[in-house]
């Protein structure tokens, strides 16, 4: 399975749901709380190529978006072979 790493936000109702889809699907990830480590803030807008907005969610070395990319992909199915790499 390919590491997935989430910028998130404490306040972010789209941090939550993405998380609560990833953990509904027995994925594990590490999460990056940009509003506790505001150091970090520079790094995801760097990865997620000028992305402000958390969730940035990425899954290996693919960046996936927000919390609506990562939905659409489970809609459209493509989500697990993302994830199984």
């Amino acid at each position: 399975m390919q590491p997935v790493e989430i910028y998130t936000s404490p306040l972010c109702g789209f941090c939550h749901a993405a998380k609560r889809l990833l953990k509904q699907k027995g994925v594990s990830y590490s999460e990056v709380n940009v509003w506790a480590d505001p150091a970090r803030k520079p790094e995801m807008i760097q990865r997620a190529n000028g992305g402000r907005t958390v969730p940035q969610i990425f899954v290996g070395d693919t960046h996936v978006g927000g919390c609506d990319e990562l939905y659409a992909l489970e809609k459209a199915g493509k989500l697990d072979a993302l994830l199984a790499g």
